[in-house]
């Protein structure tokens, strides 16, 4: 017990540490981390109403756009935050108290409950402004974006090891995620895509995830296709790697040689 309390206790502090690092130092503060995502679904959601007369859903183009765009962010931030903690918090883990996986936790609760943060203002903003008066399943919403959020820290968690070891690998990691957001389904729907181009796009387990999020908010969207157990079992089964990844690198990365 008087382990899992110092765990409890060195993960909020690291909670703390990270809020103030990461927002203490721009204006307006945490505020920011609401303001940018606020900005791109508008900035998105005024060019899209100026290609297309309506969207592939519903009515409303900043409901569309946006149940897509946050669930991905879910992931792609979380992974994206995750690869950086063992850089971010060196000098900590010098300390026997301090372990990598207090790091991880502490970043995994402050994104999740930041782009949980996030997605609510959003929605609140649109339903208010748009007008928006269809039912939406909360509890389906929060499952896809845990799930997002479980993919990103699997994902992440990998990186770690893999940016320190590989520096070829970061560069081709980022090549290779650059093109996600325009083909995880974020702008379409997937099952508008003609075969064999919709089975590929299938093995991305971002593609379900927005499927599985926008299918909590559109009563009448079917989402054809939908594999809720493979985002899960993928998720999992990268979890399990990264973090045999890590335990084989604890030594290194606690005497700094990674």
């Amino acid at each position: 017990m008087k382990l899992i309390e110092q765990h409890l206790r060195v993960t909020a502090a690291l909670i703390v540490r990270e809020m103030s690092t990461r927002y203490g130092s721009k204006p307006g503060g945490y505020l920011w981390a609401i303001f940018d995502p606020v900005a791109h679904v508008a900035m998105m959601t005024v060019i899209f109403q100026a290609i297309a007369r309506m969207p592939a859903l519903g009515l409303s183009f900043p409901l569309f756009f946006a149940s897509g765009y946050l669930p991905f962010t879910f992931y792609q931030r979380m992974s994206s935050f995750m690869a950086g903690t063992m850089k971010g918090n060196k000098a900590l883990l010098s300390y026997p108290v301090v372990s990598p996986f207090d790091a991880i936790v502490s970043r995994f609760i402050l994104q999740f409950m930041t782009d949980a943060l996030v997605t609510g203002v959003i929605f609140l903003m649109i339903v208010e402004l748009s007008d928006v008066t269809q039912p939406m399943n909360v509890a389906g919403m929060m499952e896809a974006a845990g799930a997002a959020a479980v993919l990103g820290l699997s994902i992440g968690t990998i990186n770690i090891v893999m940016f320190a070891r590989f520096s070829l690998y970061e560069q081709i990691f980022g090549i290779i995620s650059r093109p996600l957001f325009m083909i995880s389904g974020v702008f379409f729907l997937p099952e508008n895509l003609p075969n064999p181009f919709r089975d590929y796009i299938l093995y991305n387990p971002l593609v379900h995830i927005i499927m599985w999020f926008r299918s909590s908010i559109y009563p009448e969207y079917r989402a054809e296709g939908l594999d809720k157990g493979y985002v899960v079992e993928f998720a999992v089964v990268c979890f399990v790697a990264g973090l045999a990844l890590l335990t084989t690198s604890m030594r290194e990365i606690r005497e700094d040689r990674l």
